[in-house]
């Protein structure tokens, strides 16, 4: 399970710096990291447990990009996954949704879209794109979260 961690923490690592520097992310890296982290979830819940975590996940997924999609078709009027929310991101979303159980995706997910975007509004000046880099940030706040996990027993992930 070490070996598992270690590459996590990796991709974790390749997304922030690839999303960072161009805001393209290589397609593989998403897969991996949905097939590890759900790997982990799957060990540490019931069979059952998991199967249900995965399906509510991805039915708040579902309703959380639809009401986007639709903001952005009445309000902003851009095309969606070109111009304002990208492939990489949805694709991190739904690497949180099957890597954590419902009580845990949901609050990692809130605190860390909260994390990008005082991150972004910090760093928005400096910046060389002025697009947010979504999967970045929040690949550096799961990273952080996961050490912090994994390194101590202060933090319950997979008990909530």
């Amino acid at each position: 399970m070490l070996l598992v961690k270690i590459i996590i923490i990796g991709i974790l690592g390749i997304i922030a710096y690839q999303d960072f520097k161009d805001r393209k992310v290589y397609g593989f890296v998403f897969p991996v990291l949905i097939g590890l982290l759900g790997l982990l979830h799957y060990q540490n819940v019931n069979h059952i447990n998991f199967l249900y975590a995965v399906l509510i996940n991805l039915g708040v997924l579902i309703v959380i990009m639809g009401i986007l999609y639709l903001y952005t078709l009445i309000k902003i009027k851009r095309p969606f996954f070109e111009e304002v929310f990208g492939v990489g991101d949805l694709l991190f979303f739904l690497a949180l949704g099957v890597g954590f159980p419902t009580v845990t995706f949901i609050i990692l997910l809130v605190f860390s879209l909260l994390f990008s975007l005082v991150a972004w509004l910090v760093v928005k000046k400096s910046a060389k794109h002025n697009t947010i880099p979504l999967a970045g940030y929040m690949s550096v706040f799961l990273g952080v979260i996961c050490i912090a996990y994994w390194s101590t027993n202060i933090l319950t992930l997979y008990l909530i």
